[in-house]
């Protein structure tokens, strides 16, 4: 018997297009959470300065009755960063946005914004990780001499919060909400660690580590996988690692450990983050044919420094 099958006449339509469009891999957004936010005004400058005042020392010496004392003076640090301005833009044609299935407009925006996210973020990871207050783990006395076998450890950890408290860092108390980038949220005190995923997974198996699951009333802020000592770890792959750097090409990973007032960010007010929206035909002349629209985004910002006493990296392996 002859059967007339879909080998002799195809489907019309090759192929079922389903329009849920796959999840996108974001990385978790952390490193401007802890900063001190500064904004400028607007119509005003593009360099902001941070202020600290220095500490007064003990007046151990008793007063001699009748004899008024020398005093002290006051004595300022100023740190000074200028606004820069980041952004991208994709330009969409007119057939693009007649033809295609897809929301394009709204699978645009949210691609922008989140690379706006990471852009800032990056930025920010890579101001803090250039601080002068480094340590090694193990008997690594550099980047490049960081072998295999030096991962973090309890003892490292330990290690780096004595530095801290050395340095009269203190602990931190709240956090920047991620939702608008400047409200605070209380925390309770502790020092801050930033890790790469590859990091925590050394970190699970370490004596004294606690993971969120384990919390009970404490709260675990986002991104949150556990705390060792006196110091809560959030996880992201956007932590730096300085790759083929270590002994023997390895990979050398930096946990960054956070106390309170380390460093800030700045933007201009008003004009922190933009959504840029140009629509067909609005080129004018340029696009006389009303063929191209663009979709972008516009960032003023800055990132930091303001304490190097009150950060610490940790360079190690895993």
């Amino acid at each position: 018997m002859a059967n007339t099958t879909t080998s002799e006449v195809t489907h019309a339509i090759n192929n079922f297009y389903d329009r849920r469009l796959l999840m996108k891999a974001v990385p978790l957004f952390v490193h401007t959470r802890w900063a001190q936010v500064r904004d400028i005004p607007k119509n005003n400058t593009n360099i902001i300065k941070f202020r600290r005042y220095t500490l007064l020392s003990a007046a151990t010496t008793a007063l001699s009755e009748g004899v008024t004392p020398s005093g002290s003076q006051l004595s300022i640090t100023d740190v000074t960063a200028t606004i820069a301005y980041y952004g991208d833009y994709v330009t969409l044609t007119d057939v693009l946005l007649t033809e295609t299935l897809d929301p394009v407009l709204t699978e645009t925006a949210e691609l922008l914004g989140i690379q706006a996210g990471d852009t800032l973020d990056q930025i920010t990871r890579n101001v803090l990780a250039a601080g002068t207050t480094v340590q090694y783990a193990s008997t690594a006395t550099s980047t490049a001499t960081v072998a295999a076998g030096m991962k973090i450890s309890l003892a490292e950890v330990q290690e780096a919060v004595k530095t801290l408290k050395g340095n009269k860092a203190r602990k931190i108390t709240s956090i920047v909400d991620a939702s608008t980038g400047f409200n605070t949220s209380p925390i309770p005190a502790c020092y801050i660690g930033i890790v790469h995923p590859n990091t925590t997974a050394v970190l699970k198996n370490l004596a004294g580590w606690i993971p969120v699951e384990q919390y009970g009333q404490k709260k675990a802020m986002e991104g949150e996988v556990g705390t060792l000592d006196e110091v809560r770890f959030v996880e992201t792959t956007n932590a730096k690692v300085k790759e083929d750097s270590g002994a023997g090409s390895i990979d050398v990973y930096c946990t960054l450990i956070l106390a309170d007032q380390a460093y800030g960010v700045s933007r201009i007010s008003g004009a922190a983050l933009k959504n840029i929206v140009k629509p067909l035909g609005s080129a004018g002349s340029a696009d006389p044919l009303d063929q191209r629209q663009t979709s972008g985004w516009k960032a003023s910002f800055v990132a930091k420094i303001l304490n190097e006493d009150f950060m610490l990296r940790l360079e190690h392996a895993v």
